[in-house]
């Protein structure tokens, strides 16, 4: 490992830190750089993998060359391969004319493919041709075009798992994992936390025209300690506000802690028990709302039975205490998925020689279909955020790409 190349590296590319792994990462950038090799760089989102395909680029003999940045996640899915590939005159609706897509203007450079891991399908099939020959379709064309370009990718997303899942090629895998770079967590660096967050208030100290910020021991320590789920993304926005809010220059950990929310939690609620955990693993996020859905209408159904059983026996004295009840209250509020009619149906009535009715009513269950419940659930996160789809699919904890597709799917695009 060439120290003082790694150095001028960091330097140029405003890398900041000394963290083993890091620095492995930046070294088998460099090393790759010299090669047409696939590259694909892994790690969470806000880690700075952005870095590493530019490091790529600039030290590869295509660095004369064009260097194109494509988000994948942010192109509508049914967009994404005229984006990437092009499109001919009358391709579609609104093809008023042909369209080189970045493939094509790439040639002879280097083209970045962000979050590669919500690329649909057919785009991988697509993708998958253009690794093993270089030959690539546009859209509406049946003339194979060729393209010379060295790709890297990133992503965020368990590849392996999207695999077994069905929502990524196993050879597209392989031939994008040539050689991986891996980029480590925040909470993985150690005192890296500290070096980037002081390189961070001194630049906004400058930006500013505001003192320097000095930290505490104590603050230190819970900078350190912290989770940084959303990484050095967040470490920034956190010094951001610090520097341009306190007065108080001298940061305690009681100041830091203002700025630090609660560990993060799935923005899709975890069921609620009384007992210990079911030991259960959901594959997706479908699955969690489904089991969120399901348990909050059994729970639901059989605390209005035993209300009901109260009410037909005449009993005055409070409801018994059931499994968290008002939190279940809660969190049906919270999630509100679909209006679920629970309807008791008497079967027969009673009269008593006093005159008072007895009740034995049987309870039956209005079933909604998975895909209403999830339909209903894109619907409430929609208007909630008055049709924002980034704060709806953040809220879901799915992607902006998935929800897109939920959209086009139940038809709600002509609603927005």
């Amino acid at each position: 490992m060439d120290t003082s190349k790694i150095q001028s590296i960091k330097q140029q590319f405003g890398i900041v830190g000394n963290d083993p792994e890091l620095l492995r990462a930046i070294d088998t950038a460099m090393q790759v750089a010299r090669t047409d090799l696939t590259v694909l760089i892994t790690g969470e989102s806000g880690v700075g993998k952005e870095h590493f395909p530019q490091i790529i680029h600039q030290n590869s003999v295509r660095k004369h060359a064009k260097y194109f940045a494509v988000n994948c996640g942010a192109i509508p899915e049914g967009t994404i391969d005229s984006e990437l590939f092009g499109h001919v005159k009358g391709a579609f609706t609104d093809a008023v004319g042909e369209r080189k897509g970045y493939f094509s203007e790439a040639d002879g450079g280097t083209i970045f493919l962000d979050e590669v891991g919500e690329l649909p399908m057919a785009t991988q099939a697509r993708l998958l041709r253009v690794l093993e020959n270089g030959e690539f379709l546009r859209v509406g064309s049946s003339k194979v075009e060729k393209t010379n370009v060295r790709i890297v990718c990133a992503t965020n997303v368990n590849l392996p798992q999207a695999i077994s899942e069905g929502r990524f090629r196993e050879d597209l895998y392989y031939r994008l994992n040539t050689v991986p770079i891996n980029v480590p967590p925040l909470r993985k660096r150690g005192e890296d936390v500290i070096m980037l967050f002081k390189k961070f208030t001194l630049d906004f100290s400058a930006k500013y025209a505001v003192p320097k910020i000095q930290l505490s021991e104590s603050a230190r320590q819970a900078i350190m300690e912290y989770s940084w789920p959303g990484n050095i993304r967040q470490l920034k926005n956190v010094a951001e506000q610090i520097s341009l809010l306190e007065m108080q220059r001298e940061i305690t950990d009681e100041t830091m802690k203002k700025y630090l929310p609660l560990q993060p939690q799935t923005s899709l609620p975890a069921r609620i028990t009384s007992g210990a955990s079911s030991g259960k693993t959901f594959e997706s996020e479908r699955e969690i709302l489904y089991s969120v859905l399901f348990d909050m209408r059994r729970d639901i159904t059989e605390l209005k039975k035993q209300m009901e059983e109260l009410m037909v026996g005449g009993h005055k004295e409070e409801v018994p205490i059931y499994t968290h009840a008002h939190e279940i209250s809660a969190l049906h509020t919270q999630v509100q998925p679909a209006t679920i009619h629970l309807s008791p149906i008497a079967s027969e009535q009673e009269t008593n020689r006093h005159g008072s009715v007895v009740e034995n009513s049987e309870y039956v269950e209005e079933t909604l279909s998975l895909d209403d419940m999830e339909r209903m659930a894109v619907v409430k996160a929609l208007e909630r955020h008055r049709g924002k789809r980034r704060e709806a699919a953040k809220e879901l904890n799915i992607s902006e790409r998935t929800l897109y597709r939920k959209i086009k799917e139940y038809g709600l695009d002509k609603n927005i």
